[in-house]
């Protein structure tokens, strides 16, 4: 059984499977706004993980590139400008923060920045 409470308007504000104070009604585990609620849930962590996914898949392509450079079987220049405009873009601000990032590590060490 989980324990509800709704708005004005009968939308579930808060669901738990515990009784609390503010809860105004009982419903077992199959009600269609319980599943509702916890569906919710699941689509929203579902986007956390595929946006976290994403930007650790940017940073996989880009070190990819650069170990493609490198090797000179890829050069920049074989990309289109705008993807070229943002690939340096990145890399300059991953070099602006890791110039920070050793400063910090500087400064932990008992190190004057």
């Amino acid at each position: 059984m989980f324990y509800v409470q709704r708005d004005a308007n009968g939308q579930l504000l808060r669901v738990e499977a515990a009784p609390y104070e503010e809860f105004e009604e009982i419903l077992p585990p199959d009600h269609a706004d319980v599943l509702e609620w916890f569906a919710d849930d699941v689509v929203e962590t579902s986007l956390k993980q595929l946006k976290q996914s994403d930007l650790d898949m940017i940073r996989v392509l880009e070190d990819l590139i650069d170990v493609l450079t490198a090797k000179g079987v890829f050069s920049i220049t074989d990309l289109p400008a705008g993807a070229q405009s943002k690939l340096l873009n990145r890399s300059t601000a991953r070099k602006a923060l890791g110039s920070l990032n050793n400063l910090i590590e500087e400064d932990e060490g008992g190190g004057l920045i």
